[in-house]
């Protein structure tokens, strides 16, 4: 037997076409993860076949699916996996991708799972305090509005109870919506009646500022968040961050590494 087992560590993301976020959030989040362990390979697996399907054919560029990249690790004799989500919650994409590794449970001698973002109490209180390092000056006559992904999963409560710890740690002017659960935009309508911000600002809680935050949410469409919330006589303001370019954030990730071995 070897005397250096190798160890392997594949980070899983939902993936984005959009280059411009993807550099400054998965890129960032994999080369921390690389720097804070030196002892493992790094490997790359997107969830999304659709995006890896359009990055193929647009850009010629390859991106693994969780698959893919399990049998490339069989392939260059990976015997000790951690597998780290980059996903928010513990929803449909985490529950299939970890259907998917254990299917080649066989061919290592173990595999760890780390947590997605928002899974431990901890974990949402040490989000709310990474995410808003950025929004200290924030007036307490205006409202910032986050845009979650939302699931039909059961997992979704978990932007309740974020929404829920904004409230209980101070940030009385922060709300938490989703694009396809609850809460939805006539939720949020009803935060802010009740509010009576002065300006709205918008941003994304997603990992990436991709297709959602762009569209859904910034974009000129008029059931976009921005000219809903325009519509209803709310000034709004725009920010397009990805929550994987907030260093806390991605410290988050390397705690869940940490705690998995």
């Amino acid at each position: 037997m070897e005397k250096h087992t190798k160890k392997a560590i594949l980070v899983v993301s939902f993936g984005t076409s959009v280059n411009e976020t993807r550099e400054k959030t998965i890129d960032r989040i994999e080369a921390d993860i690389r720097n804070a362990n030196p002892d493992a390979a790094i490997y790359r697996a997107w969830t999304s076949k659709m995006i890896i399907r359009k990055l193929k054919e647009r850009d010629g560029v390859t991106i693994h699916t969780v698959k893919e990249a399990m049998e490339a690790m069989i392939q260059d004799g990976i015997r000790e996996l951690i597998v780290q989500p980059t996903h928010i919650i513990n929803g449909i994409e985490n529950d299939l991708m970890k259907e998917d590794v254990l299917a080649y449970a066989g061919h290592f001698d173990s595999i760890r799972f780390g947590t997605p973002l928002l899974t431990s109490t901890d974990d949402i209180e040490n989000a709310i305090h990474a995410f808003m390092e950025d929004w200290k000056g924030l007036p307490e006559n205006e409202v910032l509005v986050l845009m979650g992904h939302g699931t039909t999963h059961y997992a979704n409560t978990a932007y309740a109870a974020l929404d829920y710890t904004f409230k209980d740690l101070g940030y009385s002017n922060v709300v938490i919506g989703t694009v396809e659960a609850y809460p939805s935009v006539p939720s949020i309508l009803r935060s802010l009646d009740a509010l009576h911000p002065e300006k709205v600002h918008l941003a994304p809680f997603m990992i990436v500022a991709g297709d959602h935050a762009t569209n859904d949410m910034a974009g000129e469409e008029e059931d976009s968040w921005k000219n809903q919330f325009e519509a209803a006589g709310y000034p709004v303001e725009c920010h397009l961050k990805g929550l994987g370019e907030y260093p806390g954030i991605r410290k988050i990730f390397l705690k869940h590494i940490e705690e998995s071995k």
